[in-house]
């Protein structure tokens, strides 16, 4: 699929709905923010449960929602090669608000971070949040 003509189907973003935006590791993202396109507009969005699954499961749970493209802060190897498996394209490294992305990127103006992963399984961490931006690569 090409990210730049998605103008129908299902995007999801890792969701932290005490701060209403972009869940940081994907492997313990409790909601996931789902949004419906159609003819390039978003025409339905609601917050869903992770289904009681974690890390690489959870490629499997999005994929039987019919989700094509996830917006996501960071993930591991383990949960690249999940996705990649479930044919589930990400937009790694993005923080701010779900709403704000999915629009930029429907706009085709938000871009996936490669180096947006966690290499560090198995430690407790936490993910550093921009104050309130969104990070992202603009098409130049």
């Amino acid at each position: 699929m090409n990210l730049n003509e998605f103008k129908n189907g299902k995007i999801a973003a890792t969701y932290d709905s005490s701060s209403e935006t972009i869940f940081q590791h994907f492997g313990k993202t409790q909601n996931f923010k789902i949004y419906t396109i159609e003819d390039g507009k978003i025409v339905k969005s609601e917050v869903i449960d992770n289904g009681g699954f974690g890390h690489h499961d959870l490629a499997t749970y999005l994929k039987n929602l019919g989700i094509q493209i996830l917006i996501l802060g960071n993930r591991g190897q383990g949960a690249i090669d999940a996705l990649n498996s479930a044919g589930i394209q990400q937009l790694a490294g993005i923080t701010g608000s779900p709403d704000e992305a999915v629009k930029l990127f429907l706009e085709g103006k938000l871009r996936d971070n490669p180096d947006a992963k966690c290499n560090h399984h198995g430690e407790h961490h936490h993910h550093e949040e921009t104050s309130g931006g969104m990070i992202f690569k603009p098409i130049k």
